[in-house]
């Protein structure tokens, strides 16, 4: 089976280089965080759920609170001896939504300006899908964190299948890559494709490779130092909390 080169790396925004600007002061520091907020935005609107709120004050919430990191450069504040954007989100929310009921502030949408797009209906069905969980927000808060992050790699395989014209082979692969329970078998999969068992099993070991990298490359955008044994602490770090 022919099969197209191999893509080029992910092209990714670092967490490295938000946390070097501090205050925001370039333009590419503010795009790596708009970009980074933008994609990782729902663990906080659950976070902010979980902590109490309603769904439309959440969705008020996660907002303002957005536009607060986005245009007020609170980033300068993150610890640099943590290092993980997670860990900065998860500290840093909590402590906004401490300050906002002590001082019962009015809440606003960003000033009224959404500095984010976020589907109001859709955030709310995701959230009243999860299991029930009789964990802390705050572990629920990192689980639902690695689920966005693998979600984000398959966004962006897919995107590179479809660009290819191979968008079928990844719809029909990609429940074997995530072990989907409901996955059809291999042999029902192969004769959809119009492949050989052997061709499937070629096909299927690229797509879990790119998976691989691609994961290891979205960990690392997300960590301030993106070293081989950080990268690695933190996968297993966020594995053990799906485990979990």
């Amino acid at each position: 089976m022919n099969e197209p080169p191999p893509p080029a790396r992910f092209p990714t925004t670092h967490w490295s280089l938000v946390a070097r600007a501090g205050g925001l002061p370039t333009p590419e520091a503010r795009a790596a965080l708009a970009e980074l907020c933008g994609a990782y935005w729902y663990p906080v609107y659950a976070l902010i759920r979980r902590k109490g709120c309603e769904a439309e004050a959440a969705l008020d919430l996660t907002q303002d609170y957005f536009a607060r990191l986005l245009e007020k450069g609170t980033v300068a504040a993150a610890d640099p001896v943590k290092g993980r954007f997670r860990a900065f989100l998860l500290a840093d929310c909590s402590f906004f939504l401490v300050d906002r009921r002590d001082r019962d502030r009015a809440l606003r949408r960003g000033g009224g300006r959404p500095v984010l797009s976020i589907d109001a209906r859709g955030a709310e069905g995701r959230f009243l899908r999860e299991p029930s969980h009789d964990q802390t927000p705050e572990r629920l808060f990192e689980r639902d964190w690695s689920l966005a992050l693998i979600a984000r790699v398959f966004e962006r395989l897919e995107r590179h299948y479809t660009d290819t014209g191979r968008s079928e082979l990844f719809r029909r692969l990609k429940p074997l890559v995530a072990s989907d329970p409901d996955a059809a078998p291999r042999a029902a999969v192969a004769a959809e494709l119009g492949l050989t068992e052997g061709n499937l099993r070629v096909a299927l070991h690229r797509l879990r490779a790119r998976f691989a990298a691609g994961l290891r490359e979205e960990v690392a955008a997300t960590l301030q130092d993106a070293g081989e044994e950080a990268v690695e602490e933190e996968l297993r770090a966020l594995f053990a909390v799906l485990g979990g």
